[in-house]
């Protein structure tokens, strides 16, 4: 008895586990849609910069990502994906805002 009591509660904390995370999934994608980086990026597929899949895929595995990431988004920078540059985002985008969303794209 006890062992099932213990499975059902831990199979609820997964269940709890994944919609919280939808849910900062969905809050990231509206404050990447409200600070304008939806206008240049996909979530799968490539508008004028990558698509955020596949910055994911590009930096999946890499510890420093996260710091790179956030980095380039505030200043900007162009090369790694191609001549077209990514303007500085910063700052009109806060910087708690910017780790927000790169946390998402990482995790796509």
């Amino acid at each position: 008895m006890k062992a099932l009591l213990l499975t059902i509660a831990a199979a609820g904390s997964m269940l709890l586990a994944t919609q919280a995370s939808a849910v900062d999934a969905k809050a990231a994608e509206a404050l990447a849609q409200k600070s304008g980086c939806l206008a240049c990026h996909g979530i799968d597929k490539k508008v004028l910069g990558p698509s955020y899949k596949d910055v994911a895929a590009k930096y999946k595995g890499d510890k420093t990502a996260e710091a790179k990431l956030i980095e380039k988004v505030k200043k900007g920078g162009s090369g790694v994906w191609g001549p077209m540059p990514m303007p500085a985002n910063s700052p009109q985008v806060k910087d708690a805002d910017i780790k927000t969303i790169v946390q998402w794209i990482l995790s796509l």
